[in-house]
C-alpha cells in the first residue's frame, strides 16, 4: 500500500482539526475543503433509524468518535439481523450511485454519539473531482462489502456464542471504550435471535469473567478472552480492512487483565 491513506494523525499533523471520523480525517486538505462547509452536525441517539428499506438515501452519515450505526436486513415477517456495523472508520450511505438511491437495509444507531451528514450529491461531486478521494471511498466500499459477505457466512456456520463475541469486539472497536451502552434487545437484533438466547449467552460470558453486565450496559472485562471466544470472522474482517484501507479501522482497545491472560496462554 502507498502512503496516501494514512489515518487521521496525518491531517492533524497538517494542523487541520479532527472531525472524529477517520474517513473524513484521511481526506487531503484540498478534498476536505471541497465539502467542509456542507457538513452538518447531527445527534445519533440509540435506536434512531436513519432510513428504512426503500427510503431514498439523500445524505451520508459519518459517525464520529464512539458512535456506531448498524445495517439491518429486515424480513417480511418482521424478523431482522444485522449485516454490518459502521462507526468512526466509515460512513452510512456513502456507497451510492448517481440517480435514485433507494436503501436496501434499515440503518439504526447502535452506539450513541454524534455525527456529520453530507448530501449525496456532494459526495458524487467529490468523487468526480478527486481521483484520490474516489480511490479512498472505493477502498472503504471494498472493506464494507467484505464485512457484509463475512456476516453471511458467519450467520450460517458459527454458533451464537462465537458470533456474540464477534459483535461485542466490533462494537468495542467503534466505541473506543470497554463500556458499551447495549441492551439485550439490541444484541438480539444484531444476532438475529430471541432475547432468551441472548440472556443465556450474556450469563455464560459473565460467568467466565469475559464481560460484566447490568441493565442497558455491557462492559468488556477481558478483551483477550473475548477474542479467544469469538469466531474467526472478527479477525478476518479487521485484517482485510487494514490491508485494503489502512488507517481507517480504529485500534483495538485492550483491557486491564489482557497482559495476564496472554501470558498464561490458552
Amino acid at each position: 500500500m502507498n502512503g496516501d491513506h494514512e489515518p487521521a494523525r496525518a491531517a492533524m499533523a497538517m494542523g487541520r482539526p479532527r472531525c472524529g471520523n477517520r474517513l473524513l480525517d484521511t481526506l487531503s486538505d484540498a478534498d476536505f475543503a471541497r465539502i467542509e462547509r456542507h457538513l452538518e452536525p447531527m445527534e445519533l441517539p440509540p435506536g434512531r433509524v436513519l432510513f428504512e428499506p426503500g427510503d431514498d438515501v439523500t445524505h451520508a452519515c459519518f459517525p464520529c468518535d464512539g458512535a456506531a450505526v448498524a445495517l439491518v436486513a429486515v424480513m417480511t415477517d418482521g424478523r431482522s439481523a444485522e449485516t454490518a456495523v459502521i462507526g468512526c472508520e466509515g460512513a452510512v450511505g456513502v456507497i451510492i450511485s448517481a440517480g435514485d438511491k433507494p436503501a436496501f437495509t434499515r440503518a439504526v444507531v447502535q452506539m450513541p454519539g454524534s455525527g456529520l451528514r453530507l448530501e449525496a450529491a456532494r459526495i458524487e461531486q467529490l468523487k468526480l473531482e478527486s481521483p484520490r478521494a474516489r480511490d479512498l471511498i472505493s477502498r472503504y466500499a471494498d472493506a464494507l462489502l467484505a464485512q457484509v459477505l463475512q456476516s453471511v457466512a458467519c450467520n450460517a456456520l458459527h454458533p451464537v456464542e462465537a458470533r456474540a463475541c464477534r459483535w461485542l469486539l466490533s462494537l468495542q472497536d467503534r466505541a473506543g471504550t470497554a463500556e458499551l451502552p447495549l441492551t439485550q434487545e439490541r444484541l438480539a437484533e444484531l444476532l438475529g435471535v430471541r432475547r432468551t438466547t441472548v440472556t443465556r449467552v450474556i450469563a455464560d460470558l459473565e460467568a467466565a469473567g469475559i464481560i460484566d453486565h447490568s441493565r442497558g450496559r455491557v462492559r468488556v472485562a477481558s478483551r483477550a478472552r473475548l477474542e479467544r471466544n469469538a469466531c474467526e470472522c472478527y479477525r478476518t474482517v479487521r485484517d482485510h480492512f487494514m490491508r485494503v484501507a489502512p488507517g481507517l479501522y480504529p485500534e483495538p482497545q485492550a483491557t486491564a487483565d489482557d497482559a495476564d491472560v496472554k501470558a498464561r496462554g490458552p
